[in-house]
């Protein structure tokens, strides 16, 4: 790209791109639908490689390993070569590790597949909010990080009603794989061009990374995300085999049951978005729905409930926990210590999702094979008492009203 080009790249959008804004979104659901692949198709793998549920667990966890490890390095990478290029290249590794999951013989290289999904899934989330922050206006940029941040639990929702058309896994991935195609077809085709940034160095690296990392702002907001991803996968990773194995439910009605409850996160991450611009202190839908879904995840795992109970109490869970990740999306660039540093700060934020979404599958499946599905409450209760003391934390760092 020539230095002409890089000037109207890097020029603040007159006008917020709608169709760029839909596609980068876009981008996001297909990066969630690896994640949500793996969930509904939980059952069907247990049934063909025998696996537990611990197993089940680290499929879903190693695709955020690489997340946790590198999410403000992949800040850095986005800022230098620019969120589009990063983006497309996360939809291409995301479409080659679901085809070496299709063709996967065992377990092994099934997991090693899930690996190459997971630096896909972290160059599309990190570039992603980077890519919105220059293609929309500052009266949009609330509502357009409030679609954004709905690419997990649609992706999550559209995997688990997809699902009702497989009867076998190894379809379910070419579909997905095919899904990452058609999305990088049109990032390439709709989103604008980034400019690159200034060269980078160890050194510089380095030094990013000290002063995000040394900014109260961003850690609060990645520890936050730690505890909501920790409570939310804790629950939805389980889903269908908990309303299968203790609810009686066949797998088409769980993967019904579990896309709704899913899909309702959507109506709390626009709710945030709205609340927000109405002046709702950050900190306030935070604490408030760390506690939430803490309470209702007590009476969820305790299996005390008949069936239909059970069901509303997951949907109410997933729409009030929504008003987390939209909060703490939108906060993010606020927060960042320079505007140079506001893919380093998304990064670090997003290390903090992908950490709880290594530790919510492993904690809870571990707990569940040893002690019953009972114990997996106080996991998620003891997350959401954690994640109002954060939130009181970021009382005192979070910007004023915007």
């Amino acid at each position: 790209m020539d230095k002409a080009e890089n000037r109207r790249a890097a020029a603040p959008a007159a006008r917020t791109q709608w169709g760029a804004v839909l596609a980068i979104v876009g981008a996001g659901v297909v990066a969630s639908l690896q994640v949500g692949k793996v969930i509904i198709a939980a059952p069907l793998l247990r049934r063909d490689m025998g696996l537990d549920l611990s197993s089940i667990g680290a499929l879903t966890a190693v695709f955020s390993v690489l997340g946790v490890l590198g999410g403000i390095a992949a800040g850095g990478v986005i800022a230098r070569f620019g969120a589009r290029r990063m983006l497309l290249l996360g939809l291409a590794a995301t479409a080659a590790g679901t085809v070496i999951g299709a063709l996967a013989p065992g377990y092994g290289v099934l997991l090693a597949s899930r690996v190459v999904e997971g630096l896909g899934f972290l160059m599309i989330t990190v570039a992603g909010p980077a890519a919105l922050q220059r293609i929309v206006t500052s009266g949009n940029r609330d509502f357009a990080f409030a679609l954004w941040s709905c690419y997990m639990p649609a992706g999550m929702a559209i995997a688990m009603l997809a699902s009702q058309a497989f009867g076998d896994w190894h379809a379910y991935w070419w579909c997905a794989g095919l899904a990452a195609g058609a999305a990088l077809a049109c990032v390439a085709l709709l989103a604008p061009a980034s400019p690159r940034g200034a060269g980078m160095s160890w050194r510089s690296l380095r030094q990013d990374t000290v002063d995000t990392m040394g900014a109260a702002g961003p850690v609060l907001l990645a520890l936050s995300f730690t505890l909501y991803s920790l409570m939310f996968f804790a629950l939805f990773t389980f889903l269908p085999v908990l309303l299968m194995e203790q609810l009686g439910l066949t797998l088409a009605m769980a993967g019904l049951y579990s896309a709704i409850a899913s899909a309702a996160n959507v109506v709390g991450n626009l709710g945030a978005g709205v609340l927000l611009a109405r002046g709702w202190r950050r900190s306030t839908l935070i604490a408030s729905a760390s506690t939430a879904m803490g309470a209702v995840a007590l009476l969820i795992f305790g299996s005390a409930l008949p069936a239909m109970p059970t069901f509303l109490l997951c949907v109410l869970f997933s729409a009030v926990g929504g008003l987390i990740p939209a909060t703490l999306l939108g906060t993010a660039p606020l927060v960042a210590p320079r505007p140079a540093l506001t893919a380093a700060s998304v990064g670090l934020v997003m290390q903090g999702s992908n950490l709880g979404q290594v530790i919510g599958p492993l904690a809870v499946g571990g707990a569940i094979d040893r002690y019953g599905w009972s114990s997996a409450s106080f996991i998620v209760a003891a997350a959401g008492l954690a994640g109002v003391a954060i939130a009181w934390r970021l009382r005192r760092v979070e910007p004023a009203r915007h």
